[in-house]
């Protein structure tokens, strides 16, 4: 018995933008930039007024992201392409 494929839809998203937009320059983690680019709206602005939960959101983002855990805002994985 043959079993069906099944395909993933992967975010169009570019990881490594995400990656660098929450690394480099602290202020844009922290302001959830990264977020906003992804299509998560209203995640990035409770970054964006808690100043990314004080830095903690910002680290937690980070991690997930560089381990390609992160997903878009329609739950489609942001993966390095």
């Amino acid at each position: 018995m043959e079993v069906p494929s099944v395909e993933v839809q992967v975010s169009e998203s570019n990881w490594l933008m995400v990656l660098l937009l929450c690394i480099l320059p602290a202020m844009l983690g922290i302001n959830g930039i990264h977020r906003f680019m992804t299509g998560k709206i209203g995640t990035g602005l409770l970054m964006l007024f808690t100043l990314g939960g004080c830095g903690v959101w910002t680290l937690i983002d980070l991690i997930v992201i560089a381990t390609g855990g992160y997903k878009d805002g329609y739950g489609r994985p942001v993966v390095n392409k």
